[in-house]
């Protein structure tokens, strides 16, 4: 059981892990989109030859959650910390997994009721810095919280 001041020091670490993802990231997507024209969040299409905003977000998001779980698990110092294997195995699949499926269906969601929306390079770089630090922030409260458990 974890408890309520521990609790509370997992979801400030969380939002500090969250806002430095989402600046970092959001940064990084604006140097990667910056002098192109307008791009579109999604498009009516299972594949597309063009780069859409949400469609990047997707393989950042999915790649953050392994990556931070791991970096989580190796940087979280807790007595009686279980094995990497299997537990932390199975936590990076099922955040990978958790991550890809909801940013999948929110986009799937966006193109169905708003269609093809365009943004700004700023406004793209934006969108993809919220879903990283949305990401980053909800995995590490995940990861260190299942640590505890054990």
């Amino acid at each position: 059981m974890v408890s309520e001041n521990t609790s509370d020091k997992l979801t400030k670490a969380a939002l500090m892990n969250g806002v430095m993802n989402a600046v970092i990231n959001g940064i990084i997507n604006y140097f990667q989109v910056k002098g192109k024209s307008d791009l579109f969040l999604t498009v009516d299409s299972i594949s597309t030859g063009g780069h859409t905003v949400l469609g990047g977000a997707v393989i950042l998001a999915t790649s953050l959650a392994v990556i931070l779980t791991a970096i989580g698990y190796f940087t979280f110092k807790v007595p009686n910390k279980p094995a990497f294997f299997p537990l932390v195995f199975w936590l990076i699949i099922k955040n990978a997994f958790f991550t890809f499926g909801v940013v999948v269906t929110l986009s799937i969601l966006l193109q169905k009721f708003a269609g093809s929306i365009s943004v700004t390079p700023v406004a793209a770089a934006i969108i993809v810095g919220i879903i990283a630090g949305l990401v980053a922030g909800i995995v590490d409260y995940m990861t260190k919280k299942e640590l505890l458990k054990h």
